[in-house]
């Protein structure tokens, strides 16, 4: 069994991760006590939910009749009953999961789903509708004491390093779960006479799976163990808002988020009448269509450490948003011209047809790209919020998530009143994809920057990276670096798991497009004493308000951009900073940049776009940090030539 990191606990509870041992990839962790027991515990809650409520649904829509309970409504009617719970209780469950230990709920709402499963056993046994409609309710207050903890155990047993690839399990997980649970359950009740008994058998088992696994999760302490739980659903929700708002990027990424899915639900919702009207396939080219979109989202969340080189990597999320839009847009035109025979298609059938391919490849790829939009949002949530009240946070997003999901119902209902057809609403979603996320990108600069970040170091360059756990997930400190190129501060951005506040010369926010970038980035203008003395002490200023918040400052202590290739003395702006706040020095060092577009040779810079040709390797060099009392101007330009080779 591969190691993990070590955790050790506060006196008030809270877990810290300490430096993980490397490990070869995201899969590595079911390897590990401190995520498999847990990622098996969700995946059996998350198959069981769907088992249960889709062998309910196809019970009470093909083998019983029941005259208050129409065929056409009891999809309807079944998953709203299982999202109500999220809306009463969502913030009482992030209180409980805040306050007690993280294992004790999980385990405790296990036994409560024994307990479930053993009642709606019975009523499948008896066929007795109320009581498996009162069974949806409980499942649906199942799952809504465990969310919270399924998002907030994660940061106290995963590194930084770690939380994107074990989102991404998490997340593929759950979709594998639910697709699994939807195809067993409908396989199960349509067994004839004995099909009720078979899915009752298979609920109660899992249920006892899903306990048995729980009793393996390891110690996750309480993070507020001296909160006094407001029992009041309506003022608690209200405040698990509030407290959300408090930090801008989180509560705007808990947007993001709850827009995913009403942005799923649009699609998932509209796949049986897809795929019968529009397609002309049978039951079973639905069920087709949400297995591409299952595995697309599985394969999406899965590629996301890849792509993240195993940080919080939200530069991903703007590519997410650009795909969900293209393929859905596409989707609409796919269809276009194209009516069903009158015939209904099999499976089998239905693949022969050339445009279903481009069909399903649209689905598949809308899907892989909400992956790759979801899992950085979900990460930097937890990295984000604070410990102490981290499940209240994700109590939070599912009671946004639940409103939204409801928002879509309407408007999917609305536009058919009105007319519009299947593919022109998947249309209508797609570009409301495209406002609302330009919308949330704008509000929140930070995920624009990371995306232009990851377009200059992933695109335009080969950038790799060496040292860059040396770079703090927290607490202040300041970051040195060389100055080769007008992109420095952009890979400094992709090599950084955190933000940074750069200071740079106040010329470059005059240059077209990278002064507009920089303003975004909130770097700080700086002139020499002498032409603007203002400007220098508003800068220094500036700098110990980012230290006193606990950010990164990066300086280019050369004071301009290389002219020659070679690294320039270092001036002692560092030195006044640490004068006030001795915090630790971080020296950086990039390499391979010289002679690039974006470098100066004879004065100029980006005057030959492809001097080098395209995709260059250069890279990025992270040291060990230095404590304040031992950095001087002549040591830190040792240390940067060192590690240039010079």
């Amino acid at each position: 069994m591969s190691a993990g990191p070590s955790t050790t606990a506060s006196p008030d509870g809270v877990v810290a991760v300490t430096a993980p041992h490397p490990h070869p990839n995201q899969f590595a962790l079911l390897g590990q006590r401190r995520f498999a027991p847990f990622f098996w515990t969700q995946f059996l809650g998350a198959g069981n939910d769907n088992l249960f409520k889709f062998a309910f649904t196809v019970l009470v829509t093909y083998q019983l009749q029941v005259s208050w309970l129409p065929p056409a409504l009891a999809g309807l009617v079944i998953g709203a009953l299982f999202i109500a719970p999220f809306l009463l209780f969502s913030a009482t469950a992030g209180q409980l999961a805040d306050k007690l230990d993280k294992e004790r709920v999980i385990r405790f709402v296990k036994t409560l789903e024994i307990a479930i499963m053993a009642l709606a056993a019975w009523g499948f046994w008896v066929a007795n509708v109320p009581v498996l409609l009162a069974c949806v309710v409980l499942m649906g207050l199942h799952s809504t004491l465990f969310g919270p903890v399924k998002f907030a155990y994660l940061p106290q047993h995963l590194s930084e390093r770690e939380l994107t690839g074990g989102n991404g399990m998490v997340e593929m997980g759950t979709f594998v779960a639910i697709l699994l649970g939807n195809v067993i359950g409908g396989l199960l009740i349509a067994v004839p006479e004995v099909g009720r008994h078979w899915v009752a058998f298979a609920c109660l088992g899992v249920a006892l799976l899903g306990r048995a696994t729980a009793q393996r999760v390891p110690h996750s302490p309480a993070t507020d163990p001296g909160l006094v739980i407001n029992w009041n659903p309506v003022s608690e929700t209200w405040r698990s808002l509030q407290l959300a708002n408090r930090n801008v990027v989180v509560f705007r990424s808990l947007l993001g988020i709850s827009w995913m899915w009403f942005f799923g639900a649009v699609f998932l919702s509209q796949f049986p009448s897809f795929a019968k009207d529009v397609l002309g396939g049978d039951e079973r080219v639905a069920s087709l269509l949400l297995v591409v979109f299952s595995v697309g989202i599985g394969i999406g969340s899965l590629l996301c450490e890849v792509l993240s080189r195993r940080h919080v990597e939200i530069g991903l999320v703007p590519f997410g948003a650009i795909g969900m839009s293209v393929f859905a847009i596409d989707l609409f035109f796919a269809t276009r011209g194209h009516a069903p025979t009158g015939a209904t298609a099999g499976v089998g059938e239905f693949i022969r047809g050339a445009w279903h391919w481009r069909v399903m490849a649209d689905l598949f790829a809308l899907s892989l790209f909400a992956g790759l939009y979801s899992v950085p949002m979900y990460a930097l949530i937890q990295l984000r919020s604070a410990p102490t009240h981290r499940a209240r946070i994700i109590a939070a997003n599912n009671i946004l998530n639940a409103l939204f999901m409801i928002a879509s119902s309407l408007m999917a209902g609305a536009l058919l009143g009105a007319g519009l057809t299947i593919p022109q609403i998947f249309l209508v979603t797609g570009l409301l994809n495209a406002v609302v996320a330009a919308y949330i990108f704008l509000l929140v600069p930070e995920y624009l920057l990371r995306f232009l970040s990851v377009i200059v170091s992933r695109l335009m360059y080969r950038f790799r990276i060496e040292g860059d756990e040396h770079i703090p997930t927290e607490g202040a400190a300041i970051l040195v670096c060389n100055h080769v190129s007008f992109v420095d501060a952009l890979l400094l951005m992709a090599a950084s798991p955190r933000p940074i506040r750069f200071i740079m010369d106040h010329r470059i926010f005059a240059t077209p497009v990278l002064g507009a970038i920089f303003r975004l980035a909130k770097a700080i203008p700086i002139a020499p004493q002498k032409d603007s003395p203002a400007t220098y002490e508003r800068a220094f200023a500036e700098a110990r308000k980012v230290l006193d918040e606990g950010e990164l400052l990066c300086i280019f202590p050369e004071g301009g951009i290389t002219q020659d290739g070679r690294l320039q003395p270092f001036k002692g702006g560092v030195m006044k900073v640490l004068e006030t706040h001795p915090v630790p020095v971080v020296p950086l060092a990039l390499h391979g940049l010289w002679g690039s577009f974006f470098s100066r040779i004879g004065g100029a810079a980006m005057t030959r776009p492809f001097r080098r040709g395209l995709w260059n390797p250069v890279g990025m060099t992270a040291g060990a940090p230095i404590p304040a009392s031992q950095v001087t101007p002549q040591a830190l330009q040792a240390r940067v030539a060192a590690m240039l080779g010079g």
